[in-house]
């Protein structure tokens, strides 16, 4: 209750509030004008419900005052992200050409093992001399391009510190293989391929991620069942509709083989297999979950069959990496790497400082076998 003597505060109403009281009146002219009984139009049945419910008449005042963007308003939105893609694509490629440039002109020294110095305090080179250095760029999702701040990145920048050599890195956080191997980006591929490294000569290598983000997220109820404790974990995968997806993403992979065999048949390809993710429901500015909603719209109870499911999907997609290794095309399985535990994981789907690291140094080794002479 109100003291006495002191006046109740009046809240002022919005303008949406304000709007709904005009608009009222109208609606109810409106509905008087609608049949008592029987059949009504829309425009009719509108009537009658914002008269009803003025809420529903505050709604449509904002809907006047704020229409939809119109087509011409999200083209533009469009274009300018695709200019901001553009130049960031444009960005890295200056960069690496100017550093690759340098270590071609002045010779490319190997690493240095951690605090090695030499008697001047000058960094030593390890194993001495200069080596030729590989032209590698990158294409893929966020293990290769993870842009949290003040993490340093994902697998990319770790490799070029362990094999001394800047990488092309085209990769972008949250990009599927079906995009990746789209007109618009299967394009920019095929340039790269075509025209070879900014410094000249054809790549040596072209590193690839991609796959996780085509197979989890929302889509990702559609190939999980409900759960049901009378059947085993990897029982609960929809197997027709995951071999559908995991098709498509073949798809992609195969593609990408026959651009390189087309364009440039000396580039060695390296895919990777990802590691078995924790579905605890981490996400990480802004973006995720990307596992648990799909288990929890399934009512799994708890995390153990959550794991399980999502170990068994990824084991499928190593199989189907694994199918097409070749002579010039390798598949590194880096699944089993981490240790099973949260914090082996930054959320979901991306492994902690340390984790990232572990896959750096599986990539240099492979990439040692396959370069004896020029990796570290």
């Amino acid at each position: 209750m109100a003291r006495a003597g002191k006046r109740k505060k009046v809240a002022k109403a919005s303008p949406a509030k304000r709007g709904a009281k005009k608009a009222a009146p109208k609606a109810v002219a409106r509905a008087k004008a609608a049949p008592a009984t029987g059949p009504v139009t829309l425009d009719e049945a509108r009537a009658l419900a914002e008269a009803k419910q003025p809420k529903l008449a505050a709604r449509a005042v904002r809907k006047t005052a704020a229409p939809p963007a119109s087509p011409a308003a999200v083209g533009a939105e469009r274009e300018k992200l695709r200019k901001e893609r553009r130049d960031e694509r444009a960005r890295r490629i200056s960069e690496y050409k100017a550093t690759m440039e340098i270590m071609k002109r002045r010779g490319a020294r190997r690493p240095r093992p951690k605090a090695a110095k030499a008697a001047d305090g000058e960094p030593t080179a390890k194993g001495g001399g200069s080596f030729d250095p590989l032209q590698i760029f990158a294409e893929g999702d966020s293990w290769f391009d993870y842009p949290v701040p003040f993490f340093g990145g994902g697998i990319i920048p770790r490799l070029e510190d362990r094999l001394g050599v800047p990488i092309l890195n085209l990769a972008k956080a949250g990009d599927e293989v079906r995009y990746m191997l789209g007109v618009e980006e299967r394009e920019v591929l095929a340039e790269h391929l075509t025209d070879g490294s900014p410094v000249g000569g054809a790549w040596d290598v072209l590193l690839f991620s991609g796959g996780g983000n085509d197979i989890v997220d929302n889509p990702m109820a559609l190939w999980v069942r409900d759960f049901n404790p009378a059947i085993p974990p990897a029982a609960h995968i929809h197997q027709a509709r995951f071999d559908a997806a995991l098709a498509l993403v073949r798809a992609g992979y195969e593609d990408l083989i026959s651009l390189r065999d087309k364009i440039s048949p000396t580039t060695h390809l390296v895919f990777h297999g990802y590691d078995f993710a924790i579905p605890d429901g981490r996400g990480i500015c802004g973006f995720g979950p990307w596992l648990k909603p799909t288990f929890d719209l399934r009512k799994f109870p708890n995390r153990a069959p959550m794991e399980a499911v999502v170990k068994a999907m990824l084991e499928q997609f190593a199989v189907m990496l694994t199918s097409l290794a070749g002579p010039t095309v390798t598949f590194i399985n880096t699944q089993g790497t981490l240790v099973r535990q949260p914090s082996s994981w930054h959320n979901e789907l991306h492994p902690a400082r340390a984790g990232f690291g572990k896959f750096a140094d599986a990539f240099q080794l492979k990439l040692k076998a396959l370069f004896p002479d020029r990796v570290a």
